[in-house]
């Protein structure tokens, strides 16, 4: 009998039950939190599901020494994690982004590819705040991009920057990407005038094969010689893309946007929740980052709508005036923060829709995010 209360001690050891802290309990409820979010509210699903029920496998208390948790080299979460801490995920991500993205809007106007750029703005805002709160230069260049709302570009620059970082900033980055419509409506509202929300938009010119062929080796072209560092991200979306239009890879381009990205998007956002272990999580520095990357997101929008009307000032037909409510898809939450554009712009007037026009700094900003980590890798790297 002794020999089994001996053997009943010991395995209560190794449960859940005997190694649980408050910590756990507290990110188990942040996991459960996202999933809600993602199956009541509908707020990216795609990534909050696989996050929120990442979080909760993570913080399973697990006894040290059993081979399981995501820490533990060898371990089957472990290898799988190598992925987002070696940065093997988001290309293929961009792969995917590049193979269902239609640039079309943006080749039609050119001018608008500016937006996109002005909304990284956000991005250096927020590293410049990290100095000033202590974190190092490259914990901070990290950290910025948050601003960009892009997923796969923040954990592939905080996993060459900030390893360390990976969980919170990309929880963080995927949580404000899902919530663009509560962060940026009542920015745009407050930045612009009835009259400006009214503002009614040349509808974007077609775009012929030729050009659409064209765009992704000239873009890639042109942006990888301009930052090198880049180059994981640059390549594969504008190969992506090039797959979509060539006309002749569409098998290609089927696995790479439809069963391709459905993987890595699992496995990235997975392995990211699984990685947010209480004893690593939860702490000051978490917190920071989320303000952080809050702050970022909000000067990224500020500086988008703004720009906007900036460069309106030196148009002078008013048929070729911009709408400042579509400065907001600057960042590139494709096509999330587009949609906020046409919703917002709707409500102004419902025979107003921005939703073609704000998809060009849209996908710019998809463009400008990746330029900016590589300019961020090849400074800080």
């Amino acid at each position: 009998m002794e020999h089994i209360f001996e053997s009943l001690a010991h395995f209560w050891q190794f449960t859940g039950f005997a190694n649980v802290t408050l910590t756990h309990l507290v990110m188990i409820a942040i996991g459960v939190l996202l999933i809600s979010l993602g199956i009541l509210k509908k707020w990216e699903p795609l990534l909050l599901v696989p996050i929120g029920f990442g979080i909760i496998v993570g913080n399973i208390p697990v006894f040290p020494g059993l081979g399981v948790s995501i820490y533990e080299e060898g371990s089957v979460l472990n290898i799988l994690y190598q992925g987002v801490r070696q940065g093997w995920y988001p290309p293929l991500i961009f792969l995917g982004i590049g193979a269902m993205t239609d640039f079309s809007s943006l080749i039609s106007q050119p001018r608008l590819l500016l937006i996109g750029a002005a909304a990284q703005v956000g991005i250096f805002g927020a590293y410049l705040l990290a100095l000033a709160l202590g974190f190092t230069p490259n914990e901070a260049g990290a950290i910025g991009i948050i601003g960009g709302a892009d997923g796969p570009t923040a954990i592939f620059l905080s996993a060459k920057l900030a390893p360390e970082l990976i969980g919170a900033i990309a929880v963080s980055a995927y949580s404000y990407m899902a919530l663009v419509p509560i962060i940026q409506r009542p920015i745009m509202l407050l930045l612009t005038t009835e009259k400006e929300r009214k503002i009614k938009m040349k509808k974007p010119r077609a775009v012929s094969q030729r050009e659409k062929i064209l765009f992704p080796i000239i873009g890639f072209l042109f942006t990888a010689f301009i930052v090198p560092s880049g180059l994981p991200l640059l390549g594969m979306l504008f190969f992506g893309n090039l797959l979509k239009e060539s006309g002749v890879t569409n098998r290609l381009a089927e696995t790479a946007r439809g069963p391709l990205i459905d993987i890595v998007t699992i496995l990235i956002g997975f392995t990211v929740g699984a990685s947010t272990q209480a004893d690593v999580f939860v702490s000051a520095v978490s917190l920071k980052i989320f303000g952080l990357g809050l702050l970022s997101f909000i000067i990224a929008t500020f500086s988008g709508v703004l720009f906007v009307k900036l460069m309106n000032l030196f148009i002078r037909k008013p048929e070729n005036k911009i709408n400042p409510l579509i400065g907001n898809a600057g960042v590139s939450a494709v096509p999330d923060s587009a949609r906020v554009s046409e919703i917002v712009g709707l409500e102004s007037d419902p025979s107003n829709h921005l939703l073609m026009n704000a998809m060009a700094p849209n996908v710019a900003g998809v463009i400008g995010s990746a330029v900016a980590a590589g300019i961020l890798l090849g400074f800080l790297g």
